[in-house]
């Protein structure tokens, strides 16, 4: 124990300086209540009895806060500032990345890079990409881990794991994540973007999602203009495995073939955060006026649906508006739809319409192919041979058996049981046959050993008178 501390001093365990690392891994700036809340949500449900909220902060943090200073004495993060709140923000080393991507089981590429300032000012927009990851996920807590405590705090606890689930897990997202519209992902060309989450969680219907947090500080013309560089990357054609051209993105992320000569690319989800001076319904719809020639559709009216080929889905909410409804409540505005018509974020990541459409033309295309089937089986069934004998239908083995030219086959107007009794009939005449023309050779014998014996008997007689 005495070493274990010497090395550790604040007496963490594996487990938590690994959930310390991983939860860095993916966020690369965090402070000790984020990691908590996403590493061990159960902490949020105890120490209650605790007279104010700092003091229970304090004790549902404590273990994660030893493990980030026993991880900075091993060189492995860094005391990154302090919030707006006066909380410790904790950042990865160039060590520290390399062991989260271990513990992620990723490359180091695949692992993105470090925010800029992010321990400066604050970490106010590092703070809000991770606020929105939480609100994402949804953390939900181990009821085993909270048993024993007040009875508020255990209906509190099940109340979170009873709300609608969030979507993926900590492993389904990653940071700052390169968009290179030239070079490579680990070497991106100068005006190339950064996503500030990139999200993929199939399983949970959501195959690829980038999103961009804003604190309502930025002006919503450079936020537009990062959508421009998204457009040029998504656009961006390279050489796969097969020696094929696709979309660069498609090299890295799986997602849904195109359909239908769509070629719709990954939506991207704005999440406005009230925390500068700008407003963000203001934001939220200027940037909606500055970027529509990206996301704008085309209206099929024959077809009852918006294509949008060549667009990019833009969706966007406010931090707190997810935070109360979480993905799957009506917290998202797809641009170019009605401002007030909130929806969950599949329904406003997808394109309703144009999946009915399709699905009805599948319908139609499956029955019409029936139709043909049913009608090609009715024609076959009107040319199958019927039995000269019995007249029942041939069965297909049978048809298929005559069917041939060359096909030895006997019997070829009989179905297989009058085949049957005629070819038993006719190998019964041909032994009968058989039994027949034996029986008349042993006839023909007798009579010729008659003949032979009577004709002896009669040269015997005609010898003695001679004499």
């Amino acid at each position: 124990m005495a070493g274990k501390r010497k090395t550790n001093e604040a007496g963490s365990t594996n487990d938590l300086r690994a959930d310390v690392l991983s939860v860095l891994g993916v966020l690369k700036v965090a402070t000790a209540d984020q990691i908590q809340r996403l590493a061990s949500p159960h902490l949020s449900y105890r120490h209650t009895l605790k007279k104010t909220p700092a003091t229970r902060k304090e004790a549902r943090t404590a273990s994660h806060r030893g493990a980030a200073n026993d991880l900075r004495r091993h060189g492995l993060l860094v005391d990154g500032g302090r919030t707006r709140g006066n909380e410790e923000v904790r950042i990865l080393t160039a060590a520290g990345l390399a062991a989260a991507a271990i513990d992620l089981d990723r490359e180091p590429e695949e692992m993105g890079g470090m925010p800029k300032s992010a321990g400066r000012s604050g970490a106010s927009h590092p703070m809000t990409v991770n606020e929105t990851v939480i609100a994402l996920i949804r953390p939900k807590p181990d009821l085993d881990l909270v048993a024993g405590e007040p009875a508020e705090a255990v209906a509190a606890a099940q109340a979170a794991v009873d709300a609608p689930d969030g979507i993926g897990t900590l492993t389904s997202y990653a940071t700052e994540v390169a968009l290179p519209v030239k070079g490579t992902w680990k070497n991106p060309a100068i005006g190339s973007a950064r996503a500030d989450v990139v999200l993929t969680a199939p399983g949970d219907g959501v195959p690829l999602l980038f999103i961009e947090a804003d604190n309502c500080t930025e002006e919503a013309v450079l936020i537009a203009a990062k959508f421009d560089k998204y457009m040029r990357f998504f656009r961006r054609q390279e050489k796969d495995t097969d020696g094929k051209e696709k979309p660069m993105w498609r090299t890295r992320w799986s997602a849904p073939p195109w359909e239908e000569y769509e070629r719709v690319h990954p939506p991207v989800l704005l999440v406005f955060h009230q925390g500068g001076k700008r407003s963000a319904k203001n934001q939220m719809e200027r940037v909606a006026d500055l970027t529509r020639p990206h996301w704008q559709g085309r209206w099929y009216e024959e077809r009852g649906y918006h294509s949008y080929d060549g667009c990019i889905p833009i969706v966007a909410t406010t931090l707190e508006r997810l935070r109360e409804h979480g993905p799957a409540g009506p917290a998202f505005w797809r641009y170019g739809r009605d401002r007030d018509r909130l929806e969950p974020l599949h329904d406003a990541i997808g394109n309703h319409r144009r999946d009915t459409y399709l699905a009805r033309r599948r319908q139609a295309a499956r029955e019409e192919e029936r139709r043909r089937e049913e009608e090609q089986a009715a024609k076959r069934e009107a040319r199958r041979p019927t039995c000269a004998d019995c007249g029942a239908k041939f069965t297909d083995d049978r048809w298929n058996a005559v069917g041939y030219t060359r096909n030895p086959e006997s019997h070829k107007h009989l179905c297989e049981d009058c085949q049957s009794r005629a070819v038993a009939a006719e190998q019964q005449a041909k032994a009968d046959e058989r039994e027949r023309q034996e029986q008349e050779q042993l006839r023909q014998q007798a009579e010729a050993a008659q003949e032979e014996a009577e004709a002896a008997k009669k040269n015997r007689g005609l010898f003695g008178r001679r004499r």
